[in-house]
């Protein structure tokens, strides 16, 4: 359950770090103010690792990333590397305009209220960018924001249609299950009516209209749990459920359990799959719970032929909800087993 994007962004960050010491490059980065380049020294490594490294956190922690990008650029400026290290600030623009989920606002006015002090400490140095290149340099660094925060309201609005579509898909499943357990109990019922003379079949409808109306409440209090803000923590009693069947599970969560309808479904329907393929072979269920999104991975030992097609049922249905979500799904056999694996955005 690794997180591709960290290392994307590492590697990311490494380019630039290359790019800044590359003989070629040197004093071609980004120049404010047209100050003489300073040749590179000790003191520049300092000032390339200040302003790429944070791009690693650039998704979990953006306002730290452009804090910390932002002042090994306003050094690099103040100092006159012009290193090519100044593209870490444009990409920390656009991360924290494209991820930061509170304090947008004071951010946005810290980080502009920061560039002022620059300005006017670079200007005292003998810029000759005056007024009008500064304000156009201004204008040019907020655009990395704004297309930050136009993908950040793209995803709000996506995210709100799949949260809307798994209602509707809730909501057709509570209507199937009524419909399905009330139709059988008014047939029971009726013809229960017609059995008066005899005794042990009209016991035998009546008991068939009980247990279809024990099924009922049954599937009507676990499609509610579902709907529960406190459900993410049945896991435990889940995978419980699959032990005392007889299937052998070994189950490990880290991270703080946060409610995921699409979560508990994947590891339900995973779990179902292994009782009904491959009862009583080992199999391993490991949920990570992230800030941003979730991991899950459950591996079932030994070969099995798992449903992956139908109807909107089985993990078809939950690839599509998981991917609707704008996460990742993948089932099917690996050299340790059948493994299903998702990673499920909050």
């Amino acid at each position: 359950m690794i997180d591709l994007r960290r290392y994307r962004d590492g590697a990311l960050a490494l380019a630039i770090v290359v790019a800044s010491v590359v003989p070629v490059l040197r004093g071609h980065g980004t120049q404010v103010g047209d100050l003489p380049t300073r040749p590179l020294d000790a003191a520049a490594l300092a000032v390339i690792a200040l302003e790429c490294l944070p791009l690693v956190v650039r998704r979990r922690w953006p306002a730290v990333c452009l804090a910390l990008t932002g002042a090994g650029f306003a050094v690099d400026q103040l100092l006159a590397y012009h290193l090519a290290s100044g593209l870490a600030l444009p990409i920390a623009l656009f991360s924290a305009g494209a991820h930061l989920r509170r304090h947008r606002r004071a951010v946005a006015a810290a980080a502009s209220a920061a560039y002022l002090p620059l300005a006017v400490a670079l200007d005292r140095l003998g810029a000759t960018e005056g007024v009008t290149g500064f304000a156009t340099f201004y204008l040019v660094l907020t655009i990395p924001w704004f297309v930050g925060a136009w993908q950040r309201r793209a995803r709000e609005a996506e995210a709100a249609a799949t949260r809307a579509a798994e209602r509707a898909r809730i909501a057709r499943d509570l209507h199937d299950v009524v419909t399905h357990h009330v139709t059988a109990m008014v047939v029971q019922a009726e013809a229960a009516r017609y059995l008066t003379a005899a005794p042990d079949r009209l016991d035998a409808a009546l008991a068939a209209v009980s247990d279809t109306g024990r099924g009922a409440i049954a599937d009507l209090r676990h499609l509610l749990d579902l709907l529960n803000p406190e459900h993410g923590g049945e896991l435990d009693a889940l995978v419980e459920q699959a032990r005392r069947s007889g299937q052998p599970v070994e189950f490990t969560q880290d991270g703080t359990p946060r409610s995921s309808v699409v979560l508990y479904r994947v590891v339900q329907e995973a779990l179902t799959n292994a009782m009904k393929y491959a009862h009583g072979r080992p199999t391993a269920v490991r949920v990570q719970h992230g800030p941003a999104e979730a991991h899950v991975w459950i591996s079932t030992e030994g070969p099995s032929v798992q449903h992956i097609g139908g109807g909107g049922r089985g993990l078809a249905g939950l690839r599509e909800r998981v991917e609707a979500l704008g996460g990742d799904f993948r089932a099917g056999p690996e050299p340790e087993g059948f493994v299903v694996s998702a990673r499920i955005p909050a």
